[in-house]
């Protein structure tokens, strides 16, 4: 008979209680998930319950409450609070999205679970290892290539090829998309990823760049970019309202082309 072990680390226990301070007005329970490098303990469902009449409607209001009221030890990561920097994704309710613009009262049942981004590394508590995200994002080379001389002030554009930027570069970089995608689950090594990928598109679809070709040919591979199963995981969860698979796929329609 096969046996089937886990890896270590995976099995989540049971943590901590922080009950609500007397007198609290109105209580909901936030299960998070905490795990600290230094210990010895595989990680654990830490429970506050938090009285959300003192803080703010969004779900990291909730967790500042929690780090600065009932327990500093709590690590997540954030910054803009609006939207924009991507800093304090991770999966709340079972799904990705950012925690500044989530709601608390927006995840039904009796309680809020909180868990980093699923499928890559923690680092402490609510921090996901990005290296490897980043990396891929890196390997796209997101900047502009031209051989033709830089003009004195800048690159112009026509409004329409500027347009067809749109919903391309809006991509905060949060990893909401990648990491909920089962074919980058698999294969995050070799496949880029909905992020990078989306990214890629950025470039090639901008009328400024002139490498497409090589940007084309660096992406003609088995692994980079067909591990793609358009499965759509990652326009559902996109905090911005972007498809990374529509681009994605524009991005094969653009490689068969050229062989046309």
């Amino acid at each position: 008979m096969v046996e089937l072990t886990l890896p270590k680390n995976s099995k989540v226990g049971k943590g901590r209680h922080y009950p609500a301070p007397d007198g609290a007005e109105k209580v909901r329970r936030f299960k998070v998930y905490r795990w600290d490098p230094e210990g010895q303990g595989n990680p654990v469902w830490d429970t506050y319950d938090v009285d959300v009449s003192a803080c703010g409607p969004m779900v990291l209001d909730a967790l500042l409450h929690i780090k600065n009221v009932m327990d500093p030890t709590l690590a997540f990561r954030r910054s803009c609070r609006e939207g924009v920097c991507g800093s304090c994704a991770m999966n709340i309710g079972g799904r990705n999205t950012l925690a500044c613009t989530h709601g608390w009262e927006e995840v039904s049942g009796a309680e809020v679970t909180i868990s980093p981004l699923p499928h890559m590394p923690v680092i402490k508590d609510l921090i996901p290892d990005l290296t490897l995200f980043y990396a891929q994002y890196e390997s796209i080379e997101p900047w502009l290539h031209t051989v033709t001389p830089e003009p004195q002030k800048e690159w112009r554009q026509s409004e329409e090829d500027r347009q067809k930027l749109d919903g391309l570069y809006e991509c905060i970089l949060c990893a909401c998309c990648s990491t909920s995608c089962p074919s980058y689950w698999w294969n995050q090594e070799k496949y880029l990823g909905p992020a990078a990928l989306l990214q890629a598109k950025r470039w090639l679809a901008d009328s400024r760049d002139e490498a497409t070709g090589e940007r084309l040919d660096a992406l003609e591979d088995p692994f980079k970019l067909y591990r793609c199963h358009t499965i759509m995981n990652c326009a559902q969860v996109c905090p911005k309202g972007l498809n990374p698979a529509k681009a994605i796929s524009e991005i094969k329609v653009m490689l068969v082309d050229r062989t046309i």
